[in-house]
């Protein structure tokens, strides 16, 4: 079955940088898009970044444009998520997820979903 395992999050302080990585297996990676979610304590899951199965697209919430950063290595059927000048409101649990060919930011649009890892930027 598919599986899409988070990893790299944690404690930071505000300003900070993080790496996250989501490792996909079950699925044909590089025929799929993949993105970020989080949802913070209380808040709905919002969209985050999404890459083309390609890596040649991606696409950014006005809130993290310019800061964080989506990839993919087709080859280790990984996609990671780069988080740079971190601030507190950036505290949620970060998930991975994955659709068919063509870049969505609605969660609905996504098939499958990892358990996230959590992030906590403090001030």
């Amino acid at each position: 079955q598919v599986q899409l395992v988070e990893s790299g999050g944690g404690l930071v302080q505000a300003g900070g940088s993080l790496r996250l990585s989501c490792a996909a297996s079950g699925l044909t990676f590089n025929r799929y898009v993949m993105a970020w979610f989080r949802q913070a304590p209380g808040k709905e899951r919002e969209f985050v970044a999404a890459v083309h199965w390609l890596g040649s697209s991606t696409y950014y919430a006005d809130s993290v444009k310019g800061r964080f950063t989506i990839s993919r290595d087709n080859a280790k059927n990984t996609v990671y998520l780069q988080l740079s000048s971190l601030k507190p409101a950036d505290t949620a649990v970060y998930s991975c997820a994955a659709r068919p060919p063509g870049i969505a930011t609605n969660i609905d649009d996504y098939s499958y979903w990892g358990q996230g890892t959590q992030v906590t930027v403090s001030s």
